[in-house]
């Protein structure tokens, strides 16, 4: 079944709607100034359908929503259609909206019976920036050489085992691990290739969903903070399933004394990678190589980022990179509608 014309189109944009509008409620505009004129999930929304077209560039974005302007409008329930220079300047500042949107649409699909949370994985993706490579020594002299030319200052020098040394940007997501049907995003950010894992996971682990048991994670995300808090987040209990680092020692050095803190943290640790090293542990954990890993293939592929980023700078990258992961989720929404119980969406984007 293929989506046909703007049929498809106008179906993903109807799902979209109530999404960001909650989205918008909490994450309301604060401080002084008169409202815009246009509210924040309209361009949200406006930005989802610029990028299920495949718009890369703002202004190709724009052409595009301004060629089918009428259709939008009435979609939309826009008064008028903003300008060029208000579509270019919010689009910088709706990554928050979006990251928010997100997670509202997780939500909804486990409640929907989507998405099975019981397994969920956590991966961080490199993604090179555009424009050419600006050495980490120039960088930090704030150095530009002779005839090097359309540099973007606001990508970071980052590194991965999987990717090697990559100047651009990441986004870490937290995506299902179930045993069948489709892996669904449930959790999203976007940054600089140097953020730390334990920064960006840290401010995720609130928001995992309760029904979340298992959580699987890479030796980047070990540490003793994280799994204490995600063990201790859910009625019930948890498992952070996650390799320890070369330096992990069992048995406290001779001689040193540790606080009651230091002990229990780190019997809880000797405790999580016995659970690690076990069978059960073990078959958990392999499901990590077969969704979180698999998924960032599929998702740089659907939308055009296996060989660097759309935009230069970082607002303009977090928003894309966030509303093509909520655009994601709506491709496996629709792809459920359709009958579909499995992950392939390339056919509703080809169809629009």
């Amino acid at each position: 079944m293929r989506a046909k014309g703007g049929t498809g189109l106008a179906k993903l944009v109807q799902m979209a709607i109530p999404i960001c509008r909650a989205a918008q409620r909490q994450c309301p505009r604060t401080g002084p100034g008169r409202s815009p004129d246009f509210d924040d999930w309209m361009i949200a929304v406006l930005i989802v359908i610029a990028i299920l077209a495949r718009r890369k560039s703002k202004s190709a974005q724009y052409r595009f929503l301004w060629t089918h302007r009428l259709e939008v409008q009435r979609w939309l329930s826009l008064p008028r259609f903003p300008a060029r220079s208000t579509y270019f300047l919010r689009y910088r500042q709706a990554h928050r909206l979006m990251q928010a949107a997100i997670r509202l649409q997780g939500r909804r699909a486990i409640r929907d019976g989507l998405a099975d949370a019981s397994v969920v994985a956590v991966d961080k993706s490199l993604l090179a920036g555009r424009g050419p490579y600006w050495n980490r020594k120039d960088r930090k002299a704030n150095r530009i050489p002779a005839r090097l030319h359309g540099i973007d200052r606001e990508s970071q020098w980052g590194y991965s085992s999987h990717h090697g040394w990559v100047q651009g940007y990441s986004y870490e997501v937290v995506v299902t691990a179930g045993k069948n049907g489709a892996l669904w995003p449930l959790l999203a950010s976007a940054d600089t290739a140097n953020t730390s894992e334990h920064v960006t996971f840290a401010q995720k682990i609130d928001a995992l969903p309760p029904e979340a048991r298992y959580v699987l994670a890479d030796g980047g995300y070990d540490k003793n903070e994280h799994g204490e808090r995600v063990e201790q987040g859910r009625p019930g209990g948890r498992h952070f399933l996650c390799p320890t680092g070369p330096m992990f020692q069992p048995n406290p050095p001779s001689g040193y004394r540790q606080t009651q803190r230091e002990q229990r943290s780190r019997q809880l640790r000797v405790k999580r990678a016995a659970y690690f090293k076990s069978a059960k542990g073990q078959r958990l954990y392999a499901r990590r190589n077969i969704t979180a890993e698999p998924f960032n293939e599929w998702f740089k592929n659907l939308f055009g980022l296996s060989d660097h980023v759309w935009h230069r700078g970082l607002d303009n990258n977090k928003t894309q990179l966030l509303a093509a992961l909520f655009a994601y989720q709506l491709l496996l929404r629709y792809n459920h509608d359709c009958g579909n119980r499995n992950g392939e969406l390339q056919w509703i984007l080809d169809g629009l």
